[in-house]
């Protein structure tokens, strides 16, 4: 905060600042008005994603402190996780964050995560687990009933929250996850808000072709065929094979069964070979909608990463992984600020990124810093001098700090 006092003009104190991180402030509303007046192109397809991003802190104060898993470093830390809804661009294929949430785990949750340590520790002591098989007295489910856990829930709420917000304006077809809701509770939740869910299943899941025997003379007809084996997939579902830098890489698609999922999935398989050691490995992509193309698909889901670059952004430039706040209205609004300020600064880049393509957010900033070194200089002068000094002067410092400079002179004006 005191940071951001020292850059403010005139009426942008360390108190006006401190006021404005205690405020509650209607984040959803702003993201959307931003998109909406800045970003949205009535000739773009747009794909919601969602994805958890976790921070590291040191203190013992801050609201919603936990351990969670985090990516980067392959293990639970301490510190805070924001669940982020972001709208991608598939003209631009850029990420616009338009929903943050902080995740504070509820005690359900904590009892759920304590009897899976205490189930694994068992595990690791060696104690006989049960018989195998199926326990007596056991009886069929419906699997088409999901009680779906906090997580979902939570995830739930700000889907619908962000769809009652947008009131149409943008027609969602898509939903990108990661493969952590690579499941039916997943598939579910996203299907109750009326869209259609991209993401990935393990390699290794046991996916079956639908059963196309003769009907049995006695009890239903199977629904699971046969198992799926990503080596000797039926020519008739390879889509494309290419060869790049002696690997092989064969694309199939088809219309698999999964004992998880009651509804038939739209799944392309990738497997990659090396041609030299005959290695192999495989990535499973699946969508509910039964009709979206292969290329697309993967296009899609590709896309999803780019949110991953606003996190990114947000951590290293905007004061994500920096800020000290502890209440639950100021770690809101640092949160909030910080990935907002990743969408302002992508519509200010794509000015300057048609005549640069390389310019960057240091650009950015080193040239905004720069704005504000010409603008103080000028006003200690006691004559304001000649506007083509003063375009020079822009030029030159705003120039200063960047790594890709602007190439053409600022006007003064």
């Amino acid at each position: 905060m005191l940071g951001l006092s020292r850059w403010t003009e005139k009426g942008g104190s360390y108190r006006t600042v401190q006021r404005f991180f205690y405020t509650v402030i209607p984040w959803a509303q702003v993201f959307w008005a931003f998109f909406r007046e800045h970003v949205f192109d009535e000739q773009d397809t747009y794909l919601l994603a969602g994805d958890e991003s976790v921070v590291t802190k040191a203190g013992k104060y801050t609201h919603g402190l936990d351990y969670f898993f985090s990516s980067l470093q392959q293990k639970a830390v301490r510190g805070l996780s924001f669940f982020t809804l972001s709208l991608i661009s598939t003209k631009q294929r850029r990420s616009y964050p338009v929903c943050v949430e902080q995740i504070i785990r509820t005690a359900e949750e904590k009892a759920t995560r304590k009897a899976k340590k205490q189930a694994k520790k068992k595990a690791d002591r060696g104690v006989p687990k049960r018989k195998p098989g199926r326990p007596k007295g056991s009886r069929n489910k419906n699997k088409a009933e999901v009680r779906l856990n906090p997580e979902l829930l939570r995830i739930q709420k700000m889907l619908q929250g962000f769809l009652n917000t947008i009131q149409g304006t943008i027609r969602l077809t898509y939903l990108v996850l990661d493969g952590h809701f690579g499941n039916y509770p997943a598939f579910h939740m996203v299907r109750q808000c009326q869209l259609h869910l991209i993401s990935k299943l393990r390699y290794d899941a046991a996916l079956r072709f639908p059963y196309a025997g003769t009907a049995p003379k006695r009890g239903p007809t199977p629904r699971l065929g046969e198992p799926v084996d990503v080596r000797k997939i039926p020519k008739q579902y390879l889509k494309e094979t290419r060869v790049e830098d002696g690997f092989e890489t064969r694309t199939y698609q088809m219309q698999l069964l999964h004992k998880d999922f009651p509804d038939p999935l739209n799944v392309v398989i990738l497997l990659r070979t090396n041609l030299k050691t005959q290695a192999w490995a495989n990535v499973i992509l699946f969508s509910s909608d039964l009709a979206l193309s292969y290329d697309k698909l993967m296009d899609y889901y590709s896309l999803r990463f780019q949110i991953e670059f606003n996190f990114r952004d947000a951590k290293q430039f905007w004061g994500l992984e920096d800020f000290m706040n502890i209440t639950p209205t100021a770690v809101t609004n640092a949160a909030n600020l910080a990935l907002f300020m990743v969408d302002v600064s992508q519509v200010l880049i794509c000015q300057y990124q048609p005549s640069d393509p390389d310019f960057s957010v240091l650009d950015l900033k080193a040239y905004y810093r720069g704005y504000r070194y010409v603008m103080e200089t000028i006003q200690m002068l006691p004559q304001k001098p000649e506007d083509n000094l003063v375009s020079q002067l822009f030029y030159k410092l705003t120039a200063l700090g960047c790594i890709h400079s602007v190439k053409e002179p600022v006007s003064s004006g």
